[in-house]
């Protein structure tokens, strides 16, 4: 079985709110229905949630409750985002369902916590994808929190103990500039606990593409036995088919033994 990220910077415009782009979408559930894999699929909330989110600080908890509405505000546009990415899933005959990431897990002080994975690992079992996404969630200590599709990632990992891990993005992977600002950056095609640490002492690196160094460290965290986990850009029609059909491809490649653990349940 595979596990698949489709970043939100992919489906949606994260430019302009609630900015769907079926078209990606539709290509990449066709690539992910060609592939004949076994998969399982969790997506960002891009434009339909960062938008709101943060106007109202949603990612520091419960500060005062003129919050509330836009709680209710930002999970109704992740659902609806996420039943739009199950359309498409559908139309490429694959039978998905979407699943609120609240029905399974909360969090903690930020730190996400599965709960109850019967009903996931049910429909799984039965063939049925279950399509995760990042979200509003209840938090134990500050009240509600933001669970991306990131953590969601690490916690699934640890659930379905997948064979891969793809995250699909809007690069091809790990540079060593910013590619979208500096012509000259160059792909860094594999990274190890060692790379990651080489590449943070160098400040100018971290600062411009800070946002996939630490996608790099939860993609390493989820390294384990061999397990290669991916980052590709998605943007590039057949890119994550030909991964997924086992072709080399440009890409990111996370290689090495899994060294944090970042899994409760409770």
């Amino acid at each position: 079985m595979i596990l698949i990220k489709l970043g939100g910077s992919v489906i949606t415009d994260k430019s302009q709110y609630r900015t769907f782009r079926k078209d990606v979408m539709a290509r990449l559930a066709s690539e992910i229905a060609q592939s004949g894999q076994s998969v399982i699929v969790t997506h960002g909330a891009g434009s339909f949630g960062h938008i709101v989110a943060k106007k109202f600080y949603i990612n520091q908890g419960l500060i005062d409750f003129n919050q509330v509405p836009a709680i209710a505000h930002v999970q109704y546009d992740v659902r609806d985002l996420s039943q739009m990415v199950v359309n498409q899933l559908r139309a490429a005959n694959i039978p998905a369902v979407s699943v609120a990431p609240g029905s399974c897990f909360v969090m903690d002080d930020g730190k996400l916590i599965a709960t109850d994975t019967e009903a996931i690992r049910a429909l799984a079992h039965m063939g049925i994808m279950p399509v995760l996404f990042g979200d509003v969630l209840m938090d134990r200590a500050k009240g509600f929190g933001i669970c991306s599709g990131d953590q969601l990632m690490e916690l699934l990992c640890d659930i379905f103990k997948p064979d891969a891990i793809v995250f699909v993005s809007d690069i091809d992977g790990l540079y060593t500039d910013d590619p979208k600002t500096n012509p000259d950056a160059k792909l860094i095609p594999e990274v190890t606990k060692k790379t990651l640490e080489e590449i943070r002492t160098g400040s100018t690196v971290d600062d411009v593409t800070g946002g996939v160094v630490n996608k790099m460290e939860a993609m390493l965290r989820m390294c384990e036995g061999g397990r290669e986990v991916a980052l590709v850009n998605g943007n590039v029609p057949g890119r994550l088919l030909a991964l997924l059909s086992g072709e080399d491809v440009p890409c990111t490649m996370a290689r090495g033994e899994r060294y944090d653990n970042q899994r409760q349940e409770g």
